[in-house]
């Protein structure tokens, strides 16, 4: 982001024959602009010790979580519950998402993207 930015000073400080319209050349993205893109990540949660690395890519704000929770479900629902709690407080905290995909799938999500939920459409109002 540096380099654009010297690049970007040095076509407007010095003027350029070879460029009569005045135009700047913008380069592709650069290496650092690929961290920026977010990333959807699967994970299971066989224990409750497992949803430590769910949060930590959530507090990280790039990756949405699609978490399968099947194998703690039939392990052991208390433990289940104590963990969807963690989440949901954790996606509260950071303003994020977090809604229930199917039986066996929750959806994670940092404050960049929101997850639709059936109904949840804005009703639209008769003017006249």
């Amino acid at each position: 982001m540096k380099d654009f930015f010297l690049q970007l000073k040095e076509k407007f400080s010095r003027p350029s024959n070879d460029n009569p319209e005045g135009y700047v050349e913008v380069g592709n993205t650069s290496a650092g602009d690929v961290k920026s893109r977010f990333m959807i990540r699967p994970f299971v949660m066989e224990d409750f010790e497992d949803i430590k690395e769910v949060l930590d890519v959530l507090r990280e704000g790039t990756t949405v979580a699609l978490i399968n929770i099947r194998p703690l479900k039939d392990k052991d629902l208390v433990e289940l519950k104590r963990a969807i709690t963690k989440l949901r407080k954790t996606c509260e905290a950071i303003d994020g998402d977090i809604a229930g995909f199917g039986e066996d799938y929750v959806v994670a999500a940092p404050y960049f993207a929101r997850i639709h939920r059936s109904g949840s459409l804005p009703q639209t109002t008769n003017l006249e």
